[in-house]
């Protein structure tokens, strides 16, 4: 049975853990020592320890705490991601106004949790940001929904139907690059919503030769490098699903 979630790696997966606040910061590594296929590997207590732990201990995942002194997690994740693009960052904060989330994802964050998260929040988060699948808190998920919408309306559909009704609306053309088709829409949601290629192929009855073709005209069009920074695009251009686990009505 094929499984729909992250794939993990085959090795545990490598977390540092950056927080100004010394309870925080060890009750989470605490946390995920207990998790099995996570292995805390640094912890940071602000911006720059941040950069400093993941050149050091080569992370596969860092969660990030916003507000902290020297260097905040915003600074930190873009000075950490413009050295080491292969890690990947999940915001883990208090705030959840819009501002912090947008400039938080225009950072190269890929996930983004508030405190009140669960002990499995905080694993289905780690676990999908290491296999570079995005996981949002779902009122983070509505803010950032909106306010994409609000600032894309006039270059991406801001639904699923959006895409398929409307295709001749430039995708992207705000920004100079090329419009998306309507397929190629549909494909960087169901990116977005965390399917793999196989996934796609069976959620659009379509093969999986088309599914590579797609996505590689996805990442042509978005200027995306790969899946994560796919989805990044996804989510601050309107394309995302608010409910990707959801059937249809």
């Amino acid at each position: 049975m094929t499984s729909s979630g992250p794939q993990p790696l085959a090795r545990p997966i490598r977390v540092v853990i950056a927080d100004d606040q010394a309870a925080v910061r060890e009750g989470l590594a605490l946390l995920l020592d207990t998790v099995p296929g996570l292995s805390v590997v640094g912890q940071a207590p602000d911006g720059l320890a941040a950069v400093a732990a993941v050149a050091e201990t080569a992370p596969d995942v860092v969660l990030m705490d916003l507000n902290m002194p020297r260097c905040d997690g915003i600074e930190a994740t873009a000075r950490i991601l413009a050295g080491h693009p292969g890690t990947r960052v999940v915001v883990l904060t208090t705030y959840a106004d819009d501002d912090s989330i947008l400039k938080a994802l225009q950072a190269g964050a890929l996930g983004y949790l508030t405190k009140d998260a669960t002990r499995a929040d905080i694993e289905r988060a780690v676990k999908a940001a290491a296999a570079g699948q995005a996981v949002l808190d779902p009122a983070v998920q509505r803010r950032l929904l909106a306010a994409a919408s609000a600032g894309a309306a006039l270059s991406a559909p801001s639904s699923p139907s959006a895409a398929a009704e409307a295709p001749e609306v430039p995708a992207g053309a705000a920004d100079g690059r090329e419009e998306l088709t309507a397929r190629e829409a549909e494909v960087l949601k169901l990116i977005a919503g965390g399917l793999s290629n196989r996934e796609i192929a069976r959620a659009l009855f379509i093969g999986d030769a088309t599914v590579k073709t797609h996505i590689n005209r996805v990442f042509t069009k978005t200027g995306s490098r790969d899946r994560a920074q796919a989805v990044h695009y996804a989510y601050t251009h309107g394309y995302a699903d608010p409910h990707p686990t959801r059937a249809a009505d």
